[in-house]
């Protein structure tokens, strides 16, 4: 099928008017009344719809170019199912073309006359009530922003509300320069043509406006040309600092904050979002905000924060500072490995949110030891950290409270009727914590095959998501390596850690004499939320006996 011309339709008799954007590209399927470009007069924006479906076959207009009615957007192919208009008519065949708020051109409409006119006398000051210009064929058009309130002080032609329509936004003019009184509308409300806005005081001389406004209109001194007021509009965006403004262009409020520029689509999807236009840099003319400036504020804003609540305190305090450490001398600079950057998070988090108490104690491992040794072979290799996993097993089943979590809302308390643990492996990428299943239902010689596989995928990056889940309890040892007591960080939501620290012979008094013994330092951390500090020293108590007696596992 023929594609047909799709062309500017009446834009309100408005003559060379900028594209700020196009919205398609050529092989683009849109629906009908999907705005196809964008354009903006010195009073609006409107968005130009697609009359009916289709597909776009070129495109013959692009952002920086000038239209008028009539002026071609695009080649479209309608779907099989529309009625296909003839070529050599498309550019007059717009099905249903859809009307475009007309913005208001009093401030450009014939100044010089005005300002050749003699004033006549008038009192001292007059009032005068502002209504809603001529705004096509619109009606109950929402007000999205409200810019003065009573009692300012406005110049001609500043914008004192702005109005949105389905397809485009209009900011309505101050006629003439004045004091603002009985403002009559709010953000949300609906207008039409003629509605009250607000009283204006107007000091000086009056004159009739110009004819094009809705109402007769007291022109207090004489009004710039179209192009003296185009070349005021930059000082007035910028205030009163005299530098060229940056990013998006604005105009400002009665309260000097600054309106984003951007179009009604572009603000909806921005609404959507929950993003604060002010913010968003505009990549568009003139410094417009368009769709993908949004899209781009909002994947920094969620980039930025996991990083910032891995380097800010928390709970409102500041973020660590940034510091040029070359200053002092020579650096590197090298990436996190991704491991380590998620471990940092998670770690930060349950530091922040989880109330820490460690509890230590020694356990005598003598006995346990010599054990592990004799029973360990070249085909059983038997190390110390399944005989704690049983032993954590059954502190869990004895004490219920630490095989639980709390809930998210902090109102309930979930315990398990299941057994995993897990262990903190460290690998060359980070920490990694691996989860042995149903502790309670095996033997110490599989918790250690399956503890040693584990280990051993983890150490390769072979672990898969499912087996470092679930885990009811944690245990971190450290006994390979070195050290006393320390503090491990509870891996929330589970409520407790148990630290396991390297053992070592010291002299233990047995009531009649000082002993050698083989002492392995335990650390107990615990969620203060859910449980106490008698809990938990009855938990690392029985814990430690265990170990020192293996035999009441049993029992």
């Amino acid at each position: 099928m023929a594609g047909k011309t799709i062309a500017v339709p009446d834009i309100g008799g408005f003559e060379g008017v900028p594209v700020i954007e196009v919205l398609v590209a050529a092989g683009d399927r849109v629906e009908a009344e999907q705005p196809l470009i964008v354009l903006e007069s010195d009073k609006s924006t409107m968005e130009i719809p697609a009359p009916e479906a289709g597909t776009i076959e070129a495109l013959q207009c692009k952002v920086g170019d000038t239209v008028s009615e009539g002026s071609p957007i695009c080649t479209l192919a309608p779907e099989a199912g529309d009625a296909p208009a003839p070529a050599s008519e498309a550019p007059a065949a717009e099905p249903e073309p859809a009307p475009q708020p007309e913005p208001e051109p009093e401030s450009e409409a014939e100044p010089e006359p005005a300002s050749a006119s003699s004033p006549e006398p008038a009192p001292a000051q007059s009032t005068e009530t502002v209504r809603v210009p001529d705004i096509g064929d619109f009606t109950d058009v929402p007000v999205i922003e409200v810019l003065i309130a009573d009692g300012d002080t406005v110049e001609a032609d500043q914008p004192i509300i702005v109005l949105e329509s389905d397809k485009s936004t209009m900011e309505v003019p101050a006629p003439q320069a004045g004091t603002v009184g009985s403002v009559a509308l709010k953000q949300g409300d609906k207008v039409s043509q003629g509605d009250v806005i607000c009283e204006l005081t107007v000091a000086g001389a009056a004159q009739p406006a110009p004819a094009q406004t809705p109402e007769p209109q007291p022109q207090s001194e004489p009004q710039p040309g179209p192009q003296a007021a185009q070349d005021e509009a930059p000082a007035a965006q910028t205030g009163d600092t005299g530098s060229a403004a940056q990013g998006p262009r604005m105009q400002p409020q009665s309260d000097g904050q600054l309106i984003p520029h951007a179009s009604p689509a572009v603000r909806r999807f921005a609404r959507e979002l929950g993003v604060d236009l002010a913010t968003v840099t505009g990549s568009g003319a003139k410094g417009r905000i368009v769709r993908e400036d949004v899209q781009k504020h909002v994947k920094q804003a969620l980039s930025q924060a996991p990083q910032a609540a891995a380097s800010a305190g928390g709970g409102g305090l500041p973020a660590q500072p940034e510091v040029d450490f070359s200053r002092f001398g020579a650096v590197e600079e090298h990436e996190l490995p991704r491991i380590r950057r998620i471990s940092a998070q998670n770690l930060h988090r349950n530091w922040l949110l989880v109330p820490h108490v460690t509890q230590t104690d020694d356990a005598d491992i003598t006995d346990l030891e010599a054990f592990r040794k004799a029973e360990s072979t070249a085909e059983r290799k038997l190390t110390l950290l399944p005989f704690v996993i049983k032993a954590v097993g059954a502190a869990l089943a004895a004490f219920p409270d630490f095989n639980s979590s709390l809930s998210a809302d902090g109102q309930r308390l979930i315990r398990k009727q299941y057994c995993h643990v897990g262990f903190a492996a460290d690998t060359p990428n980070g920490l990694l914590v691996p989860v042995v299943r149903d502790v309670w239902s095996k033997p110490v010689s599989v918790l250690a095959a399956e503890c040693g596989a584990l280990a051993a995928k983890a150490r390769d990056g072979k672990l898969k998501p499912d087996e470092m889940q679930g885990g009811c309890f944690s245990i971190s040892s450290l006994g390979g390596i070195g050290g006393s007591h320390f503090t491990p960080i509870v891996n929330a939501p589970e409520v407790a850690i148990l630290g396991v620290s390297k053992a070592s012979m010291q002299p233990v008094w047995d009531g009649e004499q000082f002993r050698p013994r083989l002492m392995c330092p335990l650390s107990l951390s615990y969620d203060h939320r859910v449980i106490d500090g008698a809990a938990a020293a009855r938990f690392i108590v029985h814990v430690k006996n265990l170990l020192e007696d293996m035999r009441r596992i049993v029992l």
